[in-house]
């Protein structure tokens, strides 16, 4: 062969080429980080919140003795690790206040605050509380209420990190446990 038929199929070959190439790259590259609620002993997610290193989520709820509300800021590091950054309260309760070490203790209105306290936490399980309790995850402006959905079920928090590939799918095509989908909460 020769002449234009010739560089038609050197062409197809570049361009085929040229996909796998970004397609490999996609599965190789990092894309961000994905933060999954999961109910203890399932598969399938209740909340998937797609995330950048370093963004927060908050879990609200009224303290289960005292009914005072309480904000607990987690953030992610770029593996995937999460830490807890802030808590907020009204007042000291039980299993509330200073940890010697950790932070440092504000006053922001009539709340104490203990700022700065970028301790790991890794992975955790929540026991979710009854209605009242109201264990809130605040994502983006967004809330998903838990106790409303699963309430007095255990849920793992845990974080990945996911693939440039995984994540244009996903600005694409949300997991249906993403606030905001059409399915999610």
């Amino acid at each position: 062969m020769t002449g234009p038929a010739k560089s038609s199929i050197s062409l197809k070959w570049k361009i085929v080429g040229l996909v796998f190439c970004l397609v490999l790259a996609g599965a190789l590259l990092p894309g961000g980080l994905e933060l999954r609620v999961t109910p203890v002993g399932r598969l399938d997610p209740m909340l998937v919140l797609p995330m950048w290193p370093g963004e927060t989520f908050t879990i609200h709820y009224f303290h289960s003795v005292e009914n005072a509300p309480i904000w607990e800021v987690h953030s992610l590091d770029k593996d995937g690790r999460i830490f807890i950054e802030e808590e907020k309260y009204l007042k000291f309760g039980a299993g509330m206040g200073k940890m010697p070490g950790v932070g440092r203790m504000v006053k922001e209105g009539p709340y104490e605050v203990i700022k700065d306290m970028h301790s790991p936490t890794g992975d955790f399980i929540l026991r979710i509380g009854s209605p009242g309790v109201d264990h809130t995850v605040i994502w983006r402006r967004q809330r998903v209420n838990l106790s409303a959905i699963a309430p007095h079920v255990a849920v793992r928090f845990s974080a990945r990190k996911v693939s440039l590939a995984y994540f244009l799918w996903r600005l694409l095509w949300p997991h249906p446990a993403t606030p905001g989908h059409a399915d999610g909460s």
